[in-house]
């Protein structure tokens, strides 16, 4: 569950423009997953970009959908 969370927090920076100083996930990774992130789970990111593990879920409910690379990050963090 801790992993999840930490991970998550890799897609939360990924959802918001300014990407804070959390020092969670790198650029790659953020970069990998912004656009999928946006396009699958805006409302999400809209009414609380912190609710990290909803988006998550978004992502994983899409993973059909989105891209290799965001794809690879998920499974590279075991999701």
């Amino acid at each position: 569950m801790l992993r999840t969370i930490a991970f998550a927090g890799v897609l939360t920076l990924a959802a918001v423009t300014t990407v804070s100083a959390q020092g969670q996930g790198d650029a790659r990774e953020r970069a990998a997953c912004r656009p999928d992130v946006m396009r699958f789970c805006k409302q999400l990111v809209k009414n609380n970009n912190d609710d990290v593990i909803s988006i998550l879920n978004c992502l994983q409910g899409n993973r059909a959908r989105i891209s290799k690379a965001c794809n690879q990050v998920l499974v590279s963090h075991g999701q």
